[in-house]
């Protein structure tokens, strides 16, 4: 049996798991995509440049990935948007802020454990909200990390998955890693 699923892809397996990686204007995103790229994962990146790329990603048709990324920068509970102009502005199903009222409303993730690394993205009501939408497991950080330390606790995450952890058992094992990652935090259901 292998140690790691790294083993696996070594062996001939495309790839042992997939990643809908969302990238809301975080430059940590393609350098986090090229090293889940390396431990054998399937990523599916889209970049994000409205409000409705996220509901087509996250909250249309399309099946989303067991796991997904949040590369982006929140504030106060919330998922900061880029700022749109008109007419583009208004053919949006919201503006500004992804808070937990537009998770609820646009977001299905059936099954699917979210991990954000955006300041502040890990207050109880969003957490609630992405698992109210279908996560199974949400982990964000509930204070304002310095942006290499919420690279460093997503790829921590990944490489405990690639070892053979359970995602709940590798969020807490990344969490503990040091006294910068300590402020993530993991729900679930």
């Amino acid at each position: 049996m292998s140690q790691s699923r790294i083993d696996d892809v070594v062996a001939g397996a495309l790839t042992w798991t997939e990643v809908d990686l969302v990238n809301i204007d975080d430059s940590s995103s393609r350098p986090l995509r090229d090293a889940l790229e390396e431990f054998g994962i399937r990523v599916h990146y889209h970049p994000v440049g409205q409000p409705r790329h996220i509901v087509t990603a996250l909250g249309s048709d399309r099946t989303v990935a067991p796991f997904v990324v949040l590369g982006c920068h929140g504030d106060e509970g919330r998922i900061l948007l880029p700022e749109l102009g008109e007419p583009i502005a208004s053919d949006q199903p919201f503006n500004g802020l992804l808070g937990p009222d537009e998770v609820r409303r646009h977001l299905r993730l059936p099954g699917s454990f979210v991990v954000s690394i955006g300041c502040e993205t890990g207050r109880p009501e969003l957490a609630e909200a992405f698992l109210d939408a279908g996560a199974v497991g949400y982990f964000a950080p509930q204070e304002a990390p310095d942006g290499h330390v919420a690279f460093l606790v997503a790829l921590l995450f990944f490489y405990e998955l690639t070892g053979g952890m359970a995602a709940g058992e590798a969020a807490q094992r990344a969490r503990r890693y040091d006294a910068a990652t300590h402020m993530w935090r993991l729900w679930s259901r």
